[in-house]
């Protein structure tokens, strides 16, 4: 059995970004505080991450592939949403080098961002919701309990409840004026059927 001797030789390694990259990423983040400056730390250390296990210098970078990043990220089932505000991060973070002068021009600026539809698609009220209206009627007169818990029981979609009046008085400032009955608590007037 041979033992191995520990080695003594010094390997040399280059630095992850260069000055300018690294002056470029932290001036960036400088500019945001909070959850933001988080979720663009996040966005770009998976970039910086994607593009070194390219061999993609930041600054070599072109367009084709800051867009086959964004196909990685669809390959790998990120919502369409994710991958738009991760273009966006790399967007603004490139525009700020160009601004500083660090970068001659941006290549993402003409990057495709997938389209985000922003209207919910929900059918109903989800449970918490459903909750929060209950005890809101529950504060009103019984009837109008009565009301919303037929409603709740027969699992009529959200749109149902664009029909009510709006004579509710217990909403109080419980829900965003979008959400039915809660006019009348806000001096609002009644909702049209199907504004929900």
């Amino acid at each position: 059995m041979t033992t191995a001797a520990p080695s003594t030789a010094l390997v040399m390694t280059q630095p992850v970004f260069t000055d300018a990259e690294r002056l470029a990423l932290a001036g960036f983040l400088a500019g945001y505080r909070g959850l933001t400056r988080e979720a663009y730390g996040l966005d770009l250390r998976q970039y910086t991450t994607w593009c070194r296990a390219r061999s993609l210098p930041l600054f070599a970078v072109r367009r084709a592939d800051i867009e086959s990043f964004a196909r990685d990220l669809e390959a790998r089932g990120r919502a369409r949403a994710t991958v738009t505000r991760r273009l966006c991060t790399i967007a603004g973070f490139y525009k700020y080098a160009v601004e500083e002068e660090l970068l001659e021009h941006s290549p993402a600026a003409h990057v495709r961002r997938p389209r985000v539809d922003y209207e919910s698609h929900a059918v109903a009220l989800d449970r918490n919701e459903l909750v929060g209206l209950l005890v809101a009627a529950g504060l009103g007169a019984p009837s109008e309990h009565a009301l919303i818990s037929l409603l709740a029981l027969n699992e009529l979609p959200s749109s149902s409840f664009a029909l009510l009046d709006g004579r509710l008085t217990g909403c109080g400032n419980v829900f965003p004026a979008g959400w039915a009955g809660c006019w009348a608590a806000a001096g609002g007037t009644s909702p049209r059927p199907g504004m929900m």
